[in-house]
C-alpha cells in the first residue's frame, strides 16, 4: 500500500501552479530520499500513469490519467448534467464555468467550459482551493449539516466566520465570491446533488470583478439556478435550496 500512497502523492502534486514534476521537485515536495524518488517515478512511467516530456527529465499526467479522468466525468450522471447547465450559462454570457467537487477540506474542477469574451478567467481544471476559501467550497460544505462543519473544522481559527458564511448560503442557496481565491476575479456557485449516489457538486461562473455589475451577476445566478432546479427534480435532491436573488 505504501508504494500506491505514495504514487497518490506524486499525482497530487500537479495542478495549474505544477504542471510538471523532475525526481528534484518530487524530493523537495515530498521529503523523499532522492533514490526512492526516482524508482517512484521510474515505476509510474512504466504503468502510464506518468510520461516524460521530450526528451527532458520532467514528467506530466500519463495518457493513463487521462483516461480514467474522461471515464470519472462519463460514470456520473449528476457531472453530466451539471455540465449541460454550465456550458450553456458559460456561452450565453461568455464567462469561464466549473464543475467542482469537495474531498474533504478541498474542492477541485473536474469540467471546465472557457468563456468567449475577450477579457475572461482562464482554466483553473484541476486546481486544489481551500473549500473554505471559495464559492464552490462553501456551496458544497453548506450541504453538511452544523455538527459535520464542526467536525471536519475542529480548531480550525475561522471555525466561526465560517459558520456565519455556509448559514447565508443555506439561506440564499447560492455562494458568492468577491477577489478570494484570485485578486480580479468574482465567482458565484450553486450545488446540487444526487442523493442515489451520494455525489455532490458544484456549477459555478467565475468572472472579471471589473466587468460585472450586480444585475449582471445575479441573472448569471438564475441561470444557473434554473438548471440546477432541473436537475434537482429529476435526480430527487430535496435538500437543494432554490436561490433567493
Amino acid at each position: 500500500m505504501s508504494v500506491l500512497n505514495n504514487a497518490a502523492d506524486v499525482l497530487r502534486c500537479f495542478g495549474n501552479d505544477c504542471p510538471d514534476l523532475t525526481v528534484s521537485d518530487v524530493v523537495r515536495l515530498l521529503g523523499m530520499p532522492k533514490a526512492n524518488a526516482s524508482r517512484l517515478l521510474k515505476a509510474m512511467r512504466e504503468a502510464n500513469m506518468l510520461e516524460t516530456i521530450g526528451d527532458s527529465h520532467r514528467h506530466r499526467p500519463g495518457r493513463l490519467m487521462l483516461d480514467l479522468a474522461a471515464a470519472y466525468r462519463r460514470s456520473s450522471l449528476l457531472i453530466g448534467r451539471a455540465s449541460e447547465v454550465v456550458a450553456e450559462a458559460s456561452n450565453t454570457f461568455g464567462h469561464t464555468g466549473y464543475i467542482s467537487v469537495r474531498d474533504g477540506k478541498e474542492v477541485t474542477a473536474v469540467a471546465d467550459f472557457q468563456g468567449t469574451n475577450a477579457l475572461r478567467v482562464v482554466s483553473n481544471i484541476g486546481r486544489r482551493l481551500p473549500a473554505h476559501l471559495s464559492a464552490t467550497g462553501r456551496s458544497l460544505l453548506a450541504r453538511l449539516g452544523e455538527e459535520a462543519v464542526h467536525a471536519l473544522y475542529a480548531g480550525h481559527s475561522a471555525l466561526h466566520e465560517l459558520s456565519e458564511q455556509l448559514s447565508k448560503v443555506r439561506h440564499q442557496g447560492f455562494a458568492y465570491s468577491s477577489q478570494e481565491a484570485t485578486p480580479g476575479v468574482d465567482a458565484i456557485a450553486i450545488s446540487v446533488a444526487d442523493p442515489r449516489t451520494d455525489e455532490a457538486v458544484s456549477l459555478c461562473i467565475v468572472y472579471p470583478h471589473a466587468l460585472v455589475d450586480t444585475k449582471g451577476r445575479d441573472e448569471m445566478i438564475a441561470a444557473l439556478a434554473k438548471g440546477a432546479a432541473r436537475i434537482a427534480e429529476d435526480l430527487g435532491d430535496s435538500a437543494f435550496v432554490a436561490p433567493r436573488i
